[in-house]
């Protein structure tokens, strides 16, 4: 998406990740030097433009607060976001209208930025599991491509959502009588309130982000229960299918990103371990490398 910005000297610049589960922020001074990272909740666009920014001016907030610095006006700070739903132009357009009056402003996918970060700028693939999924390839002239990314629940294959998901789908047809009960089906009934009107509850006000929060129950009984061992394999799968279309000569780099990422790759086909590595940086990072080209140059 187009920068927005003024003439201005910039004493501040803020690279940010914004997924639908949480926003992490990285600032650092116009020499580039790191000063801070801070975290709050999620700023994927899927939650609105305020919703979004609330997030992320709470992370700058208390990036600001760790370093004791007292945070200047908007208009002396330059910002790159990298943020879930992008995609769409109708919430991006609004999230850049309500900007609060940063003096620059350049949004890209977090896709893009998770890229970017991942090999420095570089050409290479990444796939990114977290609250969603979504796998971006940049070749040598700075063309790129996405995979999958189309968003939950037809898409984002692979990840915390798609898991619970599944995991869920398991505890109804335990509930109902066309599955065993297993311990790892009755700590998802726990965590949805302990009974079948609970999950039943539970489901009326489920989102992409609320199905995420199962994830770490089908990693943490996926080494003793089937059924959580299942999906985790076949979200290996999933993540091989994608490593395939974004790079089907298999001769470039593929990171793994995004806070799912170590505990699937245990779950990796053979193959694909041979070909994926982990990221030089995060998308924090690469949302400053996209701040820097676009508002930095000489």
């Amino acid at each position: 998406m187009q920068p927005q910005t003024q003439q201005t000297q910039f004493q501040y610049l803020i690279g940010v990740d914004g997924g639908g589960t949480g926003t992490r922020v990285l600032l650092v001074d116009k020499e580039g030097k790191e000063l801070a990272r801070a975290s709050a909740g999620p700023s994927g666009l899927m939650h609105g433009a305020t919703a979004a920014w609330r997030a992320i001016l709470t992370a700058i907030e208390q990036a600001f607060a760790t370093t004791g610095i007292v945070a200047p006006d908007f208009k002396e700070m330059a910002i790159g976001c990298g943020l879930a739903g992008v995609n769409n132009k109708l919430w991006a357009a609004e999230f850049v209208a309500a900007n609060p009056g940063f003096a620059a402003l350049v949004v890209e996918t977090d896709a893009g930025t998770t890229l970017l970060g991942a090999h420095q700028g570089k050409p290479g693939a990444i796939i990114a599991l977290g609250t969603g999924s979504v796998g971006e390839v940049m070749q040598a002239d700075g063309s790129r491509r996405e995979v999958g990314g189309w968003g939950f629940p037809s898409s984002d294959e692979a990840s915390g959502a798609w898991m619970g998901l599944r995991a869920i789908n398991h505890v109804q047809h335990v509930l109902d009588g066309r599955s065993p009960a297993d311990d790892f089906a009755n700590a998802i009934i726990q965590f949805c309130g302990g009974d079948k009107d609970a999950v039943f509850a539970w489901l009326g006000g489920a989102t992409q982000t609320k199905f995420a929060q199962l994830a770490p129950l089908v990693i943490q009984y996926a080494p003793m229960n089937a059924k959580a061992k299942s999906i985790l394999v076949d979200a290996g799968l999933e993540v091989e299918k994608m490593a395939n279309a974004l790079d089907p000569s298999a001769t470039m780099p593929i990171a793994l990103c995004g806070g799912l990422a170590d505990a699937i790759w245990a779950y990796l086909p053979e193959k694909l371990l041979q070909r994926v590595t982990k990221p030089a940086g995060d998308s924090a990072v690469g949302a400053l490398i996209l701040v820097k080209s676009q508002f930095m140059q000489s």
